[in-house]
């Protein structure tokens, strides 16, 4: 689904929907009440207070290749989204689809041995079991099993924290001030349009990062572009091509996660003639390999603002 516009902008809907805050707030209360595993490495927490996407893939991503390059057997643990196999799932490149385990787990997959599970104790003591030395978590901050890791607020700079409302009213799991409590650092990336960083409390250090195209995205400079996503958020991805100067003569949006059925795909491929046809690493994972060939995937990664503080939290989530 895509965010309702009164989660952004408030309206009549939110006084009508507000009663239900409560119990948004009790659930989630007593969901991280539970009991907690305390694991016998590092765990670093990638989540956020909002539902939908807010940059925790990618800086899971970018934490990852990090600890990998300071010479650390990493592990990624996430929960995916969809996927019809069950259990925990060592996820296989080779072997899996996103149909199977869901589109960000492959995306993981390709950076360092991931585990994807509902249960993230069970995915995490996989990962331990297999001889992983520091785990990175996408997502789970509202999970009691991450009550001993390093866990960071990940905002997303253009939406921030919607409305400030919970859910239904709003975008939040749980109240700003609770989330960031359990949190060392907050992760903003992009400019802080949302002025979210207004709302966290003082005493918690702010990274600031931005996204940047990668070599892929930027090829795409002064070509002419059918674009197409299924994100939280896909008008992102069709403005960072307009930015780089491609020549966007058409965009379709779809859902978070859509599954493309072979008429959306010809029928985009039609509309793009002799137009590139391009898409995000999220969306080809979910394409057939046939169709994956036929499509530009153009990326993007982090760029921080402050290298040395960075450096230091990861110092902090080693220790």
């Amino acid at each position: 689904m895509q965010a309702p516009r009164f989660w952004r902008e408030g309206g009549w809907p939110v006084p009508l929907l507000a009663p239900f805050e409560r119990l948004t707030a009790w659930l989630t209360a007593r969901r991280l009440a539970q009991g907690s595993w305390r694991p016998p490495v590092p765990v670093v927490c990638c989540g956020n207070a909002t539902v939908g996407g807010a940059g925790k893939t990618t800086l899971a991503l970018d934490l990852g290749t990090r600890l990998l390059a300071r010479g650390r057997r990493v592990g990624f643990v996430t929960r995916g989204y969809g996927g019809s196999l069950a259990g925990v799932v060592p996820v296989d490149l080779a072997r899996h689809s996103a149909a199977e385990v869901g589109d960000e787990p492959l995306l993981l997959a390709g950076v360092a041995p991931t585990w994807r599970g509902a249960d993230r104790v069970a995915a995490m003591r996989a990962a331990v079991a297999a001889g992983m030395q520091v785990i990175v978590a996408d997502d789970g901050l509202q999970n009691p099993a991450f009550a001993y890791a390093v866990r960071l607020l990940v905002i997303d700079g253009e939406s921030g924290f919607g409305n400030g409302r919970l859910l239904p009213a709003g975008p939040l799991r749980e109240r700003v001030a609770v989330a960031a409590s359990r949190c060392v650092a907050a992760v903003l990336i992009g400019e802080d349009r949302a002025h979210a960083v207004a709302a966290l409390p003082r005493a918690l250090p702010v990274l600031r990062a931005r996204l940047e195209p990668d070599a892929a995205a930027r090829s795409l400079a002064g070509r002419r572009v059918v674009a197409f996503a299924g994100l939280a958020r896909p008008e992102k991805f069709f403005a960072m091509l307009r930015g780089l100067g491609a020549d966007v003569a058409a965009t379709r949006a779809f859902a978070d996660h859509h599954e493309f059925a072979t008429e959306e795909l010809a029928a985009l491929a039609a509309a793009a003639g002799d137009a590139v046809l391009a898409t995000t690493p999220k969306d080809a994972a979910r394409l057939a390999p046939a169709w994956r060939a036929r499509v530009h995937v153009a990326g993007v990664a982090l760029a921080w603002q402050d290298e040395a503080a960075l450096a230091a939290l990861l110092d902090r989530a080693l220790a």
